[in-house]
């Protein structure tokens, strides 16, 4: 196992590197001029060409790309991403003390998603083209349809304004989080909902399915033992993906909500052209998701025996 997860990463390192160029990219094609940014932020309004210069010149941007790339991945290796323009703090520092509130969220989202899909979709596939079946179905495709920024305004109506039980914005108590992990739960519930009635179909008409029933076996520990343990390889993979991106910032979400993660600081970040901190960003969520993925790879050979990891690996 170790051996394999070692290898894992291996691979892994061509695929930063890339994200790594892709997050320098962005320096070299957004539009306005680094220098003259930090020099409006530091009070002039209207800088000189000859200020430019000398700020673009202290700043290493009279240096080649290539030169500035490497620089700039060395540096990165060694966790320094640069200075956000417009706080002056480290970008590393302000991402690293903002993401425990994105993960929090993502979470729980995900959680809730999963509380809710595994037993519907289950009940789904159960009672195929049932009343019940074609109500979880409809209820699916109208969650999975609803932009998350109009359910979000929709719950802040119902909970917040009608009915008075949550707040709308901030992190100062633990009911903040209520409503924008509820918003996020409800679009991961339904694609998982759609999933796991798809998956359970396809395995409850498996043959190990109908020995275990010829055998005796309770319809609890046919169904939860067998089918949704072999069903949660799809379910899984879907969650890591979900999670992932929640764990990249859930940007619309966080902004709706002023949730203080990731995903606000970089939207706020973009407005003020904090090119540093959007390099940051994409370098260090792109770093999150390849972990996540990691860790549902390997997770594939816990869930499934069948899996090995010599195959996998091929």
């Amino acid at each position: 196992m170790l051996g394999y997860i070692a290898r894992r990463l291996l691979y892994l390192v061509p695929v930063w590197i890339g994200i790594s160029i892709l997050a320098f990219a962005l320096s070299l094609i957004a539009p306005g001029d680094p220098a003259r940014q930090v020099l409006q932020q530091g009070g002039i309004d209207a800088p000189s060409p000859e200020q430019v210069t000398a700020m673009r010149r202290e700043l290493g941007l009279d240096q080649p790309g290539p030169v500035r790339y490497v620089r700039w991945l060395s540096s990165a290796v060694r966790g320094d991403l640069g200075r956000s323009i417009r706080t002056g703090e480290p970008v590393l520092q302000s991402l690293a003390d903002r993401f425990p509130r994105t993960a929090v969220l993502a979470l729980i989202a995900v959680t809730l998603g999963l509380l809710i899909a595994i037993p519907l979709g289950i009940i789904s596939a159960l009672f195929r083209e049932s009343s019940l079946d074609q109500l979880a179905r409809i209820g699916a495709l109208v969650g999975a349809s609803v932009p998350s920024f109009w359910l979000a305004y929709l719950l802040i109506l119902l909970f917040a304004v009608r009915l008075r039980l949550l707040p709308v914005a901030g992190a100062a108590e633990p009911r903040n989080v209520i409503l924008p992990a509820l918003t996020l739960a409800i679009g991961a519930a339904a694609s998982l909902t759609r999933l796991t009635r798809s998956a359970m179909l396809e395995e409850l008409v498996q043959d190990y399915v109908r020995t275990a029933r010829a055998k005796g076996l309770r319809e609890r520990a046919v169904i939860v033992g067998h089918a949704l343990r072999n069903a949660l390889t799809a379910i899984v993979t879907v969650t890591g993906i979900r999670l992932a991106a929640l764990l990249g910032g859930a940007v619309i979400v966080e902004t709706i909500f002023a949730w203080p993660g990731i995903g606000k600081y970089v939207v706020d970040s973009i407005f003020n052209r904090d090119y540093p901190t959007i390099q940051g960003f994409v370098l260090f969520t792109g770093t999150i998701v390849l972990l996540v993925n990691l860790t549902v790879d390997v997770s594939y050979v816990w869930l499934d025996p069948r899996v090995r990891l010599g195959a996998r690996n091929r």
